[in-house]
């Protein structure tokens, strides 16, 4: 069994967590047992060394703005690369992008909800089964806007062309929500009506009722946690 390590840097807001689950209970739906939760905002950050992998978790903060447990979780991104296998989530694709190297920044597109599809530009091994694009569900407005020393492009969009990062062959992010289910993604969309253009929140609830490829990437991640 695959021993992982989930580092939780937030939470869905309290009555969809209540509905939906949290995001380390989102990540063993998607990836099965063997996963240990670390709180990254309580200062909690796993021995790299102890697990076969990491999965670094969404959450509503940048990576560019100023809270104490940002420093501690860039320098242990660093000091893991190379030492387990790491995958980034949405804030965790672009919290590996910033401590690599790269900058991430509000994008002037706008929110990106709803079910997004990413050509698949760079085949890699662990994408399997192979599949020339995939539709997930994303939620997001931060982007990686420049590419970190060593980086190459995997899953890319017209939207977010930084779609997936790969760092070799033991560090990978997306900035889509696999772990997201579509009745998840839809309720957060709805919850931000408002604070997102109604019109926006509409075609990202129509999108979300289409087919997804949520299942295709759990098996790239789970493949690529096991070292195959």
């Amino acid at each position: 069994m695959t021993n992982v390590a989930i580092l939780k840097t937030g939470a869905p807001p309290p009555a969809l967590a209540e509905r939906h689950g949290d995001y380390p209970a989102m990540f063993g739906a998607l990836l099965g047992d063997g996963l240990t939760t670390f709180d990254v905002q309580a200062g909690e950050l796993p021995d790299p060394d102890a697990f076969d992998g990491a999965v670094i978790t969404g959450s509503s903060a940048g990576v560019y703005e100023d809270h104490a447990w940002l420093p501690p979780l860039f320098d242990w991104i660093r000091a893991a690369r190379g030492r387990t296998r790491l995958v980034g989530v949405c804030f965790g694709h672009q919290a590996m992008a910033q401590a690599l190297g790269g900058e991430v920044r509000k994008s002037d597109k706008g929110w990106g909800v709803g079910l997004h599809r990413y050509d698949v530009v760079s085949e890699e091994p662990w994408m399997t089964p192979p599949a020339s694009g995939v539709a997930v569900p994303a939620s997001h407005q931060d982007q990686v806007q420049t590419l970190p020393p060593g980086a190459r492009v995997t899953l890319a969009s017209d939207f977010t062309p930084f779609g997936g990062l790969a760092w070799g062959d033991d560090a990978i992010s997306m900035q889509f929500h696999p772990e997201f289910t579509p009745a998840y993604a839809a309720d957060l969309a709805e919850g931000r009506r408002g604070r997102i253009d109604p019109a926006v929140v509409d075609r990202a609830l129509e999108t979300l009722a289409r087919p997804n490829d949520r299942g295709v990437v759990g098996a790239w991640l789970r493949t690529f946690l096991r070292g195959v």
